[in-house]
């Protein structure tokens, strides 16, 4: 059985456990506590342990050390529990953590299931004590644990921060791309890596910066560095503040690099043009990857080109051209049916799939009704947490300039678009609205309802796109082909198609469209 015992951390209360049970010569794990800090740790020698801790200055300020042991620990288990503890501890809000982030890995064990089922008693327990303050479900549905950089991680992420961290080390300019579909923990590694190159305190490594183009990402992003210990809010930046930072960058991070923009459907074309003509670029031919380029020595991109949703973001060429280190994510986080859905899912999509598939554990459904799809996702919401509506972007923003009216009509029903653009998601009201494209990349959801509206149609055996639906004004471009648009409109519903970890609910406004997908759905 798994006890944790709480004792002053001081000398003469290290002396007095010496000899205890699961002291000397056990695997155990701890947690030092002191006012507003906490560090996490495991040993195979809590007294030894301790004695070290106790001659550090970065301790100085704890006052008590809960030490938790059980009789079926191993050495895997207590890693196991150790990681898992600065995972939640982190995003709970109570303490924070003086740990580093590096070395986190999620690796398997023989009866990792038991061990598990094992921390979350330990956290019930520990919550009984006040050390934790938050339920495990409600902890996991925060952003403070979505975006943590205290993330386990998986052995394909591993290996690009090592391969990177090596390069960084011992050269004097760099450029890195991180490839890798909806899921697989782009945003989550580059928070990671921010971290982590930032501990280790590199002497060519000073000035740091994690762009995030997207702005209701980026306030999230924002939001969770403002809890973590030694990271500041203000590296997180937008395009154009790179080059606020006096001589450049020696490493930015570019999360969701594939919405970098180009000169082209801008909503400001001066502050574009502004900044090309600081950095001695003409703004005409060039791109925000060229600013990336221009105020970095090290240059690393996290990138899918199967998300780029606007004919405003960067062509997949322009980074494909660059002499740069190429890395794959393939491990996939969000949905717990795999990498498979997300590959089906397109096909699907692009009407080229001959074989319903289904998928265990994973709740897809296709709705008639579309109210009954949104009152649905609202009772998963009851449950879970963390589900919301979207829709593509075939309806005109009316309650953007007039909040009394509605936005997306159908049949009898109507309904708002997102209030807001920053941390949708999070939202007071967001149960009751219809997230878009631009509030909801990047995010993970529990439940994700989504609309198809008539942008997307179904005509003489193919998928096909409709121009006279699509309502984005900044993304509709008419100098390309419907076929080019198509790519656009077929990217944008893959991201919201593949939100939802649990699973996706689907209403699809084209009859025709929807009998195809119903074949498949």
């Amino acid at each position: 059985m798994t006890r944790i015992i709480r004792q002053p951390f001081s000398v003469d209360s290290i002396v007095k456990v010496e000899g205890r049970l699961h002291t000397t010569n056990w695997p155990v794990v701890y947690i030092l506590e002191g006012s507003k800090k906490a560090y996490v740790g495991e040993t195979g020698n809590f007294v030894r342990r301790m004695r070290t801790h106790l001659v550090n200055k970065d301790r100085e300020d704890m006052s008590s050390v809960y030490m938790i042991s059980d009789n079926k620990f191993n050495k895997s288990a207590t890693y196991d529990i150790e990681s898992l503890l600065i995972e939640y501890i982190a995003a709970d809000g109570v303490y924070r953590l003086q740990n580093g982030n590096g070395g986190q890995r999620n690796h398997n064990y023989y009866d990792k299931d038991f061990y598990m089922n094992q921390f979350e008693h330990i956290w019930n327990e520990l919550m009984d004590l006040d050390v934790a303050k938050h339920r495990l479900q409600d902890i996991r549905n925060s952003e403070l644990f979505k975006f943590s950089p205290f993330k386990r991680l998986a052995e394909d992420q591993i290996e690009v921060v090592e391969a990177i961290e090596e390069i960084v080390a011992t050269s004097n300019e760099s450029c890195h791309i991180i490839k890798g579909e909806p899921g697989t923990g782009k945003t989550v590694l580059a928070v990671y890596l921010a971290k982590y190159l930032m501990s280790l305190e590199l002497d060519n490594i000073k000035k740091i910066g994690i762009v995030v183009p997207m702005v209701s990402l980026r306030k999230t992003v924002k939001n969770v560095f403002k809890t973590i210990e030694g990271m500041k809010a203000k590296i997180v930046i937008g395009p154009t503040e790179v080059i606020k930072q006096e001589g450049g960058y020696d490493l930015l991070i570019v999360d969701e690099a594939h919405r970098l923009a180009r000169r082209k459907n801008l909503t400001s074309y001066v502050g574009f043009d502004n900044v090309c003509r600081k950095l001695d670029l003409d703004p005409l031919t060039s791109t925000q990857l060229d600013w990336m380029k221009m105020s970095s020595k090290h240059l690393v991109l996290f990138y899918d080109s199967n998300q780029t949703v606007k004919p405003t973001d960067i062509n997949p060429k322009d980074l494909l051209d660059l002499n740069a280190n190429m890395y794959f994510l393939n491990t996939q986080f969000r949905i717990e049916a795999g990498k498979e859905y997300t590959e089906y899912i397109e096909k699907v999509l692009l009407g080229k799939v001959d074989n319903k598939q289904s998928f265990d554990g994973y709740d897809l459904r296709l709705f008639n009704d579309v109210d009954k799809m949104i009152e649905s996702i609202k009772s998963l919401d009851a449950k879970y947490g963390l589900c919301r509506n979207v829709a593509g972007f075939a309806w005109p923003w009316e309650s953007k300039y007039d909040y009394s009216l509605m936005d997306i009509k159908i049949g009898d029903y109507e309904y708002k678009w997102n209030s807001t653009n920053e941390d949708w998601i999070s939202s007071e009201n967001a149960l009751n609205e219809i997230g878009c494209i631009h509030t909801i990349q990047g995010y993970d959801l529990n439940y994700c309802g989504v609309i198809i509206g008539n942008d997307l149609q179904y005509r003489d055996g193919n998928v096909v796109y409709n121009a006279s639906h699509y309502k984005d004004k900044r993304a509709k471009d008419l100098t390309l082909s419907s076929d080019e648009m198509l790519n656009f409109i077929v990217n944008i519903y893959k991201v919201l198609l593949t939100r939802g970890i649990r699973g996706t609910y689907v209403y699809v406004c084209d009859e025709r469209l929807r009998e195809f997908i119903s074949l498949f759905v």
